[in-house]
């Protein structure tokens, strides 16, 4: 199964009109100017799966329904063989498959990721993304370099990490060949007192 993020920007602009909300308040909600924005609902732009995301909460929907146009609708559990997923493209080059897009009420998101390794980024300054809660990242194979704002790390076949996500963060493949992790990207959730936890 793969996402296709047209198909996706579209619902999103219908959700967006259908419950009559500006695009000045997904703007906001986004982290993007009004014109940054409505260039991403009209696909003159790509879009992350941190945009999609965001969108999704302030649609009040699953971020799986913007992306499939289907309700998750498992309850207990959720079982994803090996070779299936929901293909997601999230950034150039990187393959994601979302491993449990059919459960809902899901406290994070889950991610089979393969970092390429691209020469051309070796010796450049490694992009930072940002999104709202932790993230766990296992590395399966291959070998990373890891940005937490101005602080590299490289790591290798069953290292871990643990992070805050809504600092900087990046990561690229090195030593020649793609990294394979598993990224478990936990949200924030308010607590009664409206105090966010994880």
């Amino acid at each position: 199964m793969e996402a296709n993020t047209k198909e996706a920007v579209a619902r999103i602009a219908a959700l967006r009109e259908d419950m009559d909300i500006s695009i000045e308040h997904m703007a906001q909600a986004t982290g993007r100017t009004p014109e940054e924005y409505r260039a991403q609902e009209l696909g003159e732009a790509d879009v992350s799966f941190t945009f999609l995301s965001k969108c999704a909460d302030a649609l009040g929907v699953d971020v799986i329904e913007i992306l499939t146009g289907e309700n998750p609708h498992l309850a207990g559990y959720s079982l994803v063989r090996a070779d299936e997923g929901l293909s997601i493209k999230r950034r150039e080059g990187f393959e994601y498959q979302h491993k449990a897009p059919r459960l809902k009420n899901r406290l994070c998101e889950v991610f089979l990721v393969t970092a390429p390794y691209l020469e051309e980024e070796q010796d450049q300054p490694i992009h930072l993304s940002y999104h709202e809660g932790q993230e766990f990242d296992y590395i399966i194979s291959g070998k990373m370099r890891f940005r937490f704002e101005d602080h590299i790390e490289e790591l290798g076949a069953g290292d871990t990490l643990l992070y805050d996500s809504g600092r900087g963060h990046g990561m690229i493949a090195i030593d020649g060949e793609p990294c394979t992790f598993i990224a478990l990207v936990m949200k924030p959730r308010e607590a009664n007192d409206g105090e966010s936890i994880i």
